[in-house]
């Protein structure tokens, strides 16, 4: 008996051997988080990520070009215009890696726990995070930041942040978000890039006031000079606590960041080929082609170079405001946009540079292409009598020309949709179903764009259709788009290889009303929603890519947008100061992974341009080519 007796004694201390060790093993958490934990690329104790050069030198300055102004270093707030490169003064509590579709490493964070089915994160805290001024990063600055945010922040954060029920400091360095319910595998990952505010910094300073005062962050870089409206100086901060950590080495390695703002592209241009800032990413096809026959070209001191991009380009478009009673009826939208003739403006203004765009995700295998699968048909039958009949029957292709500036067949398909609608042609002025003439008012902030609406104003004029350009500045732009105060606008919804929350701040109707946020259109559509919500709680990327694909079929056939164009490169222009890695990450252009590494002869191509004289600023959210 005492021999069974000590027999049992050493199981009992062998279970609780046994459970101490896997207790401990939970605890210890991971390094990484991933969308359906499959194993990250970089294991635990990795020394860099392989699109970098670790010993890479640090110094120098990068010159960049702003566009507008600002008048805020606020980012968080839905008031002023923020400086660019704000956010690089804050530390998040989780980074992504830019060769991964959807990977978050620990910055903040040294470990990260999260539930089996996904009720719950919670992150531990680096005991060495500080912020610039010494004082050490704590649970309690991240619970008064989400706090903050989703009390005073602007309205996006409300959004994305929707299904998280609260956040709780356990310890000094242990903090847990809590979620409203199960399953939502995206959102641990999106909690882990919360940007951390200092709550002893903010706690003497009104949060909802747009101010100029350079805060207090705990990031890379710190704000070193600010002229107001003009230019912005951030400078590397030495003693950054986060620097030797294996995911930022050979990463910030500019002393200084230097931003000047330009009210025209035009000016801007001329600014960079006479040598007064370093970078500039090229939006416009003519330019790319035609602006670079200079001695500084030609002598390869400043050098073109066309960056592959491997990103899904998204959606790019003429965006119609369902506000407006006059965009309600889909066949007015179709009509419309069966005016835009793609082909001719392609050729004649972009030198054939560009591809239309025909999904919301294209250039991924998240584009609806051909007709729905069985996995498709599974999610579209139940609101089958709520689409249009072609969801189930066709390929989405958007309307094509032969280039030749004729579109009698699009004009003639154009024109009877619109009778279809109800809306007569009198006296060569078109009258909507109401009776009254249709004039339509198209907000723009970017000069550029409108040689691009000169002719499909004429094709709106052959139908007796008015077409209004507005040109506003930035400040007035954005407070329009704010409050909706908008018939059409070139908008732009930007997408990635895992898409997942985010879409409810496009196309959920929940976001359609709030100020500011994405639901630029005004959706509340309910089988949108249900496929926005199905897409969020995927357990799966073969889940993931049924619900993506078959919200792109319901998007497109509801001619929300008349689409645009896009490209699958960066076009890069820059100064030889600088150097890049040999390997280039695959979902960004890594700027921050480039160094300084020597002056090149002076550039004297061209005279000083003037930084901040001259008119219209850029559109915030949309480029001649995303």
């Amino acid at each position: 008996m005492s021999a069974f007796l000590h027999g049992l004694r050493h199981l009992a201390a062998g279970s609780v051997l046994l459970l101490a060790g896997l207790l401990e093993a939970g605890a210890a958490g991971r390094h990484a988080l991933t969308l359906y934990d499959e194993p990250p690329r970089y294991p635990a104790g990795f020394s860099h990520f392989d699109y970098v050069n670790p010993e890479a030198p640090k110094g120098g300055t990068l010159r960049q070009a702003g566009f507008g102004s600002f008048d805020s270093l606020n980012p968080f707030i839905n008031k002023g215009v923020a400086a660019d490169e704000i956010g690089l003064i804050y530390d998040t509590l989780t980074r992504r890696s830019l060769d991964e579709p959807f990977t978050e490493y620990g910055l903040l964070a040294e470990r990260i726990e999260k539930a089996p089915d996904n009720r719950w994160v919670r992150f531990h805290l680096r005991r060495e995070a500080r912020f610039h001024d010494g004082q050490p990063v704590t649970a309690a600055d991240v619970v008064f930041t989400f706090d903050t945010l989703m009390k005073d922040g602007a309205p996006q954060y409300k959004a994305y942040y929707a299904d998280i029920e609260k956040a709780v400091a356990e310890s000094e360095h242990s903090v847990r978000f809590d979620f409203r319910q199960a399953g939502n595998r995206e959102l641990p990952m999106i909690v882990g890039q919360l940007p951390v505010l200092p709550h002893h910094y903010w706690a003497e300073r009104d949060f909802n006031r747009t101010s100029l005062e350079p805060p207090l962050g705990s990031g890379p870089y710190r704000v070193a000079e600010v002229q107001a409206g003009r230019s912005i100086r951030y400078a590397r901060v030495e003693d950054w606590w986060a620097r030797d950590l294996p995911l930022n080495r050979g990463q910030y390695n500019f002393d200084h960041l230097v931003i000047d703002y330009y009210r025209d592209n035009t000016v801007a241009l001329e600014a960079l080929k006479a040598g007064q800032f370093d970078f500039w990413l090229e939006t416009s096809a003519k330019n790319w082609a035609t602006a670079y026959d200079t001695p500084a070209v030609r002598e390869g001191r400043l050098i073109k170079e066309e960056i592959t991009n491997h990103n899904p380009t998204g959606m790019q478009g003429f965006l119609f405001n369902l506000r407006r009673p006059l965009f309600k009826d889909a066949r007015v939208r179709e009509a419309l946009g069966l005016l835009f003739d793609f082909e001719w403006t392609n050729r004649q203004l972009f030198h054939n540079a560009y591809v239309r765009t025909h999904s919301y995700f294209e250039n991924s295998e998240l584009a609806a292409r051909g007709l729905p699968t069985a996995e498709e048909l599974t999610l579209l039958e139940p609101w089958r009598a709520q689409l249009p009949a072609a969801v189930f029957e066709a390929e989405y292709q958007a309307p094509q020309s032969d280039g030749s500036g004729v579109i009698r067949e699009q004009r003639r398909r154009a024109f009877a949709l619109l009778q279809e609608a109800g809306w007569r042609l009198e006296n060569d002025r078109m009258h909507d179903a109401e009776g009254k003439p249709v004039v339509i008012e198209f907000l723009l902030a970017q000069v550029e764009f409108e040689r691009v609406l000169l002719p499909f104003k004429r094709n709106l004029a052959s139908l007796g259709i008015e077409l209004q350009i507005r040109r506003a500045d930035v400040s007035q732009y954005i407070n329009r788009l704010r409050s909706r105060d908008f018939d059409m606008v070139v908008g732009s919804f930007g997408q990635s290889s895992s898409p997942g929350n985010e879409q409810r701040e496009y196309w959920h109707s929940s976001s359609a009303d709030n100020p500011g946020s994405r639901n630029l259109i005004g959706l509340k559509e309910p089988v949108i929603d249900a496929l926005v919500e199905g897409l969020i709680a995927a357990d799966s990327r073969a889940e993931l890519l049924a619900h993506t694909r078959a919200l792109d079929r319901v998007l497109l056939w509801g001619h929300y947008v008349i689409p645009n164009w896009h490209i699958r490169t960066w076009r890069v222009a820059r100064w030889d100061r600088f150097a890049h890695p040999e390997t280039t990450p695959r979902y960004d252009i890594g700027l921050h992974t480039w160094w300084w590494r020597g002056e090149s002869p002076p550039a004297t191509d061209t005279p000083r341009a003037p930084a901040t004289d001259s008119t219209p600023p850029a559109t915030p959210d949309a480029q001649e080519a995303r």
